[in-house]
């Protein structure tokens, strides 16, 4: 629930720059947060090593990949029916190999491969660099299975093939796994326990972007404000570092001031962050810098500290109250979104109006909000009843999307009569006439063409609105240009 689900997003196949020399075909989709998005780029980069070119076009397709996604039950349904639409075609085409990666490869692993018989290979989200080895399994007759955890995989060492949707903007991975164990959440069990990635290989990352003409980074991570780089471990055996590692350690605040510094010609985005790591230091950075920008993705789950104590969040509404008040204090401008879950077990109408009232205060520009539904493996799932009956969370969940609707069209009225600065991503859906991008606060801005382009950073005076959008003209190029 931590990470943002883009609905558009969800099933895109991946296509990157064809190699003259590579004979085999890889199809590979996508489902679930950002960072399924961003392993898929990992994927399609060590298979290009080994003879594969990606397609879309599933029939020529030598191996079928599917990255998956266990946090909503609506996902899990999808991948099902699509490894069925894999087998289908494979009955045409019998050489074709099918395999899933991420998440649900590791939840199901021996239903998928033993029961059901529906896979050929099963590669858990620490195993991608096994996949050539796990291919020669399945061509020998073998099952392949690889969804061992890592404490250390961090694919710090491999540079990913990007997504050549825009050029423009691109993810950066700096951590993987978390260590939180909410009761409702199954990544900690899918993607296990929290690692930094080294801070050198991320701003080579960075730097090779930047050379090929990216402008703006998210870095990337189930818990980036837990980012701690001390020489290597997890996060979590930190205390048995030695002087000389904690002396050296980079935390967030630090590694996000050496990005913005380094390149201040990038816009930077994170995501997501944990109200219980976000430290003042984080704030104080983001307002000192004007390239990172003034958005945060910061979620909730529910607006009631007995609540919250029912899904071991690490905060009180108190307490996350407290901390978004000091981010208005430092950052006025910011925009902040979050994630709600409605009718988690034991929620009363009491504790419901308590996340009204949390997001009356708050004043979201945006958010991702679901009915609470049952996640295998969780702590939730082993040992709470799921109590709210189905009509309660459904009307819940509406009043919550209802509220949060008219609380962004009151706050993206705000910019009506600024000028805004938008790096131009691409052609507005409704009109082949306008650009689109997105402001700092992370509001998308659509506006003519004129003689601009994608990649420039744009002044945009905002003349009119929508809750979600924002409709202007360009007014000259902004400092960032």
């Amino acid at each position: 629930m931590e990470k943002v689900i883009e609905e558009q997003k969800q099933g895109t196949s991946l296509v990157l720059d064809q190699r003259k020399d590579n004979t085999k075909k890889l199809f590979i989709e996508s489902y679930g947060c950002q960072m399924n998005f961003s392993d898929s780029e990992i994927v399609a980069s060590i298979l290009a090593n080994e003879g594969y070119n990606t397609t879309q076009n599933l029939e020529e397709a030598d191996l079928v990949l599917v990255n998956t996604c266990s946090i909503r039950d609506k996902a899990e349904q999808t991948v099902r029916k699509r490894l069925e639409q894999y087998n289908a075609v494979k009955k045409i085409n019998p050489v074709m190999k099918v395999g899933v990666l991420g998440c649900m490869a590791e939840r199901l692993k021996s239903k998928f491969l033993e029961e059901e018989k529906i896979v050929d290979m099963v590669v858990g989200p620490d195993a991608y660099k096994d996949i050539p080895n796990l291919l020669k399994d399945v061509n020998d007759g073998r099952d392949a299975i690889n969804v061992i955890l890592s404490k250390e995989e961090t694919y710090g060492d491999i540079s990913p093939v990007r997504l050549n949707s825009n050029g423009v903007t691109a993810f950066v991975s700096i951590t993987r796994g978390c260590d939180n164990m909410c009761t409702f959440c199954v990544v900690p069990f899918t993607r296990g326990r929290e690692r930094s990635r080294e801070p050198q290989s991320i701003m080579e990352e960075i730097k090779d972007l930047y050379k090929r003409g990216f402008k703006e980074i998210t870095l990337l991570g189930q818990n980036v404000d837990s980012y701690l780089w001390y020489g290597g471990g997890l996060k979590k055996d930190y205390d048995k570092a030695t002087d000389m590692q904690k002396a050296t350690a980079v935390d967030f605040a630090q590694l996000l001031d050496m990005c913005a510094t380094a390149y201040p010609k990038m816009r930077f985005r994170f995501s997501t962050s944990n109200p219980q790591d976000m430290h003042e230091e984080v704030i104080h950075v983001m307002a000192k810098h004007h390239n990172i920008c003034k958005y945060i993705h910061l979620p909730v789950q529910s607006g009631s500290t007995r609540i919250l104590k029912e899904m071991n969040r690490q905060h009180t509404r108190e307490e996350y109250i407290a901390l978004v008040d000091t981010i208005y204090r430092i950052i006025p401008e910011i925009s902040l979104s979050q994630d709600m879950i409605a009718g988690f077990p034991t929620e009363t109408e009491e504790d419901h109006q308590d996340t009204l009232s949390l997001m009356e205060h708050v004043r979201y520009d945006f958010g991702y909000m679901f009915a609470y539904s049952e996640r295998p493996g969780t702590l939730a799932a082993r040992k709470m009843e799921d109590d709210v009956p189905e009509p309660v969370k459904k009307r819940r969940l509406q009043e919550i999307v209802d509220l949060q609707q008219r609380i962004a069209m009151e706050r993206t009225k705000r910019f009506v009569g600024d000028t805004v600065e938008v790096l131009i991503e691409k052609t507005s859906k409704r009109s082949d006439e306008h650009w689109s991008g997105r402001n700092s606060q992370n509001t998308t801005v659509v506006f003519p063409k004129e003689t601009y382009k994608v990649g420039d950073f744009v002044l945009v005076k905002v003349t009119d609105c929508t809750s979600a959008t924002l409709i202007g003209e360009a007014v000259g190029y902004s400092e960032m240009q």
